[in-house]
């Protein structure tokens, strides 16, 4: 086997771990029906939200999130380009999962868990702007990406290079599937937290 037929196969890992589509079976599991038909019809924690289940919201929330983490933790055994890889992989499992014809959420509680496996200051770091953007304008969309866009600095500054680069990635994908969400916040039509109207998933 090449050298890079373990990084394949850490990727083609931290793919299916990171497909399972959390979001989707709790709400299915809960008698909630299809999470996609609710909302804006994304499988994340800020949608499932939106069924007025707080615990289940939470519990998508931190799923997405270790889910990430793991598959880096497990890839990371064996050395950190596999653990970039099996990262990367998770990432990209749950944009785009195989069980739901490759239509997955919007990544950014799995990059936040991703990023916390790779250097906890630089995925506490962003944690704490999404919780300070949120706070302050009351935009989970705005929230998430201004977090991930900041996540690079954090990462160059606090552990080198090459995590800068990986956090640019994952901050690259979450900003291309926020994309109509960017779109409403420029038009001034993105809900807020807490509104009740249609609006942006997580």
């Amino acid at each position: 086997m090449t050298d890079l037929g373990p990084l394949l196969l850490a990727a083609l890992g931290g793919y299916l771990l990171g497909s399972i589509p959390f979001g989707f079976l709790l709400t299915k599991w809960a008698g909630l029906g299809d999470i996609r038909a609710i909302g804006s019809g994304n499988i994340g924690a800020t949608n499932v939200l939106r069924t007025g289940n707080k615990r289940l919201a939470l519990l998508t929330l931190l799923l997405d999130g270790a889910k990430g983490a793991a598959a880096l933790l497990i890839g990371a055994q064996g050395g950190s380009a596999m653990a970039l890889a099996a990262g990367g992989g998770a990432m990209l499992g749950h944009l785009f999962p195989v069980w739901l014809k490759f239509k997955g959420g919007k990544g950014v509680a799995t990059a936040l868990g991703i990023l916390l496996a790779l250097d906890w200051q630089v995925g506490a770091l962003a944690c704490l702007t999404w919780l300070a953007v949120a706070l302050l304008f009351r935009y989970s969309s705005l929230a998430a990406l201004l977090a991930l866009a900041a996540a690079p600095i954090y990462g160059y500054f606090l552990a080198g290079s090459t995590a800068a680069i990986f956090a640019l990635g994952l901050a690259i994908l979450v900003w291309v599937r926020h994309h109509e969400n960017i779109g409403r916040l420029l038009r001034g039509e993105e809900s807020r937290i807490g509104a009740k109207k249609k609006a942006d998933g997580v």
